[in-house]
């Protein structure tokens, strides 16, 4: 196996802008052929923390740690509190809500991002903080790599963000290649996932929709300066429309997969690719001797 030169782990973000497209499919697979044919340090993440599924292609996996993700949210003593709603008006996320008629001050916790700007907006130690379970890290040893490690929002939080910065912040010095299964859409969790990424694997679909929620992806990554290729999913379904956009904005192809029944059949009961086609095979050694050239 080839080493990598840099001492950070070198980080591929998969990404789509929209669900279905086959981005869990490639980032599963991408694991698998980068450990047989380039390292086999490379670490799976799952960063689609509302609904982690990467694990159900493991099932001989085997967990070896789990912590918390806690966020700390401040509480409000209506016994100290004079309601002058300072920190109501400190609050960047409309959080808090004070009624000096009734007496009433409480902090919304799905709102809250734990910024501290109403502790120092009290003057009169009325606003303390206290410890709020949001999700959880597990990590999975398993027959590809050095394993999988997922974050998983807790039901009724919407901190997807904040169990994602847990996440990415876990140490992974055993990991040369970490792969970022990215949450799909364009949207803050989206962000928070690829911002570190040195390279962005974007999955698409050769349909309308496709194209559209493509072209939104595309725009965001340009904001943020990011490399990008894509992998055309489904390829022989729909019409030549994205293949037209990527030739225009200058998006290099990475490969495509066709639309094929028995990579549906394999997908569909939870199984990698590596034994459907030899085609396959020689797919994701062309995406990754591709994906080499960004390496500085």
């Amino acid at each position: 196996m080839n080493n990598l030169s840099k001492k950070e782990p070198f980080k591929i973000a998969v990404a789509s802008g929209k669900g279905g497209t086959g981005k869990t499919t490639v980032s599963v697979n991408l694991q698998y052929f980068i450990s047989k044919f380039w390292s086999e340090k490379v670490l799976l993440l799952d960063c689609d923390v509302e609904e982690p599924n990467d694990l159900i292609f493991f099932p001989e996996s085997e967990i070896t740690g789990n912590k918390e993700v806690h966020l700390l949210v401040p509480f409000i003593d209506t016994q100290k509190c004079t309601f002058c709603r300072k920190c109501v008006d400190w609050c960047e996320f409309n959080a808090i809500v004070v009624i000096p008629p009734v007496k009433f001050a409480q902090v919304n916790q799905s709102l809250c991002h734990s910024c501290g700007a109403c502790i120092v907006a009290c003057n009169n130690g009325a606003i303390s903080e206290n410890k709020v379970s949001i999700g959880e890290i597990n990590n999975y040893k398993t027959q590809i790599g050095v394993g999988l490690t997922e974050g998983k929002l807790k039901i009724g939080s919407a901190m997807q963000t904040s169990v994602i910065k847990a996440l990415k912040s876990e140490d992974f010095n055993n990991a040369e290649i970490i792969i970022y299964d990215a949450p799909p859409g364009t949207s803050c969790p989206v962000v928070t996932t690829v911002s570190d990424a040195d390279f962005v694997v974007l999955v698409t679909e050769p349909t309308p929709f496709g194209v559209y929620d493509l072209s939104l992806t595309v725009d965001l990554l340009k904001e943020m300066n990011k490399t990008t290729g894509v992998i055309v999913n489904k390829s022989g379904l729909g019409n030549n429309e994205v293949y037209e956009y990527l030739e225009q904005n200058n998006i290099p192809i990475l490969g495509a997969i066709p639309f094929n029944k028995n990579y549906a059949s394999k997908y569909a009961q939870g199984n990698i690719l590596k034994n459907i086609l030899i085609e396959t095979e020689d797919f994701y050694k062309e995406i990754i001797s591709n994906i080499k050239k960004y390496i500085n």
